[in-house]
């Protein structure tokens, strides 16, 4: 069995498939960027409020008003805070772990489907640079196969081999773009997270600090 052989009947079945594979990673692509976007508008927390309900519930003691507004929330520095408040009696050490791991848990919620448009955004170029060698493979066959083929024909074939490489960098570019905001917007909310975390550890050490003096 000739292996070269094989690969040219294989190339021979033509890009068709290559670029419907494209449309379908595409159609993938922009339901998770608009999952992503909808999950982000629908975890929004008012990060001022949050804080002075955080302020509150370590002054007075009392967590009850914290837990009624931000107790059902599911964005990441809400969670984290309402976490802390209910540690803060186990020392500062069991405060900071118990918000690291759920913020660790958060985070990961946020970053769920991001490996997609991450993979797309790197790979999507080579699947189309791939229809494109299958299709110049084809174009270069019919060339040897049919003597009376001019450079029209085979000019056309080769242009619809490079549809393959614009399809995949067409569907690449919105990829990347996408993962880019989103991973953005996790960082901004890790951010927004550790500065309500630190208000919280900085309470529970000034509470420690004083009980030892």
């Amino acid at each position: 069995m000739d292996i070269s052989e094989e690969f040219v009947e294989f190339a021979l079945l033509g890009q068709e498939w290559v670029l419907w594979l494209l449309v379908a990673l595409s159609v993938l692509s922009v339901g998770v960027m608009i999952e992503r976007g909808l999950y982000f508008r629908r975890h929004k927390v008012d990060l001022a409020g949050l804080e002075r309900e955080v302020r509150k519930a370590l002054a007075t003691g009392d967590p009850d008003a914290l837990e009624k507004r931000f107790g059902e929330s599911t964005a990441m520095a809400a969670r984290v805070a309402v976490c802390g408040v209910r540690e803060r009696e186990r020392g500062a050490d069991a405060v900071a772990e118990a918000m690291n791991s759920e913020k660790t848990r958060v985070r990961q919620e946020q970053e769920s489907h991001l490996v997609v448009l991450g993979t797309l955004g790197n790979n999507a170029p080579f699947i189309g640079l791939f229809g494109t060698v299958l299709g110049i493979i084809a174009a270069l066959a019919r060339l040897q196969d049919a003597q009376d083929a001019g450079i029209d024909v085979v000019g056309a074939d080769l242009s619809r081999a490079l549809v393959a490489t614009a399809v995949g960098i067409v569907v690449a570019i919105p990829a990347v773009v996408a993962f880019n905001l989103y991973q953005r917007r996790v960082r901004s909310e890790v951010g927004r997270t550790d500065a309500v975390a630190h208000v919280i550890l900085s309470h529970v050490h000034g509470g420690a600090a004083r009980a030892a003096g």
